[in-house]
């Protein structure tokens, strides 16, 4: 009987542990990110200048997991956590200053199937996304002028890239030449805020085919940070376009962004770059003009950028990269950086 016992105690942890390897099967996650550092000379607009080293002058430096589970019936399980990360002081956030939460560049959970994704939690603005997939640099922070003028300090764009207490949804398969996006937020306002802060809606639609892609975006925000005094709402439109000559990709970009509030503000904005493959590496270039209107002033900042990126492998480049600002009644700024990237 002792020797029964034992074998079906053994039998019973066999069958847990079977059990639990068939749910772990069932399921994958993966660890990815990207790591970007680089030492720069910058001369702020209507400021000083200084040496630094940063995290992120190319594109933000971040570390992620992600996952899915088989639900059956090509349905699947998914979820994403994003961290920024600064390489510089090693702490998390776009920079070392940053008031980001820890999972601030993306917190999400859903389902998806033949239906598209969706998805529940902090997930990216479709208007972000449009504006940082159709320029030459991207979502670069000190090099990109769409990312600067939209989203960057001072930018036209209320609040951040990343919306929290969000539902997204994209259609079907990545590779679809009809590509939507839509994304909506509800706010959290402290109890006893009277009236409630309003929602945010944004939708980003997008076509491409072959060498050719072009995309039309727009947004609704009623809640966001550094919304100004008496803010209403805010209405963001853009129309982007790429197209690969193989010897060249050039890209543009238009659009409008006008703010209620006490002191009305409208913000027209356009873009033009390029990148030049030259073997493995890339020359990029663009120029940004943002025009800002009120009923007592109008402003305009101009933003020029090029760089040279070289891959010494399919996951890490390093770069050199430049910017000319200026803004109309300030002294102009600059900035010259070189780094490396590293993608993982």
């Amino acid at each position: 009987m002792p020797r029964l016992s034992c074998l079906l105690r053994a039998a019973a942890a066999a069958s847990v542990a079977s059990l639990i390897s068939a749910g772990a099967a069932a399921q994958n996650a993966t660890l990815y990110g990207l790591l970007d550092a680089s030492g720069s000379h910058v001369k702020y607009v209507g400021g000083p200048s200084r040496w630094q080293l940063d995290s992120g002058n190319m594109q933000f430096s971040f570390l992620g997991f992600r996952g899915s589970e088989d639900l059956g019936g090509g349905l699947r399980a998914v979820f994403r956590l994003e961290s920024y990360v600064s390489v510089d002081v090693g702490s998390a956030g776009r920079t070392a200053s940053s008031t980001d939460p820890f999972w601030a560049r993306e917190a999400s959970v859903g389902l998806s199937g033949s239906f598209g994704t969706t998805v529940l939690g902090r997930t990216e603005s479709p208007f972000y996304r449009a504006t940082v997939n159709f320029n030459a640099f991207g979502e670069s922070p000190l090099f990109s002028p769409s990312a600067r003028q939209y989203f960057g300090v001072g930018g036209a764009i209320i609040g951040d890239s990343r919306w929290s207490n969000s539902i997204s949804y994209t259609n079907s398969a990545s590779d679809a030449p009809l590509r939507i996006t839509f994304g909506a937020n509800l706010p959290e306002a402290a109890g006893g805020i009277f009236p409630e802060p309003g929602r945010n809606y944004g939708l980003n639609i997008a076509y491409i085919t072959g060498p050719f892609a072009v995309v039309l975006a727009a947004e609704k925000v009623q809640n966001g940070a550094g919304a100004p005094a008496g803010f209403d709402r805010q209405m963001a439109y853009q129309l982007g376009a790429t197209y690969d000559f193989s010897f060249l990709r050039v890209y543009g970009q238009v659009g409008r962004v006008k703010t209620e509030a006490d002191v009305d503000v409208q913000t027209i904005l356009y873009q033009l770059g390029g990148a030049i493959p030259i073997g493995n590496s890339l020359v990029l270039f663009a120029y940004g003009n943002s025009h800002i209107k009120t009923s007592v002033k109008a402003v305009t900042d101009k933003i020029g950028s090029i760089g040279y990126d070289y891959f010494l492998s399919k996951n890490t480049d390093v770069y050199v990269a430049a910017m000319f600002e200026k803004l109309s009644f300030t002294s102009s700024g600059n900035a010259v950086a070189g780094g490396v990237r590293m993608r993982f």
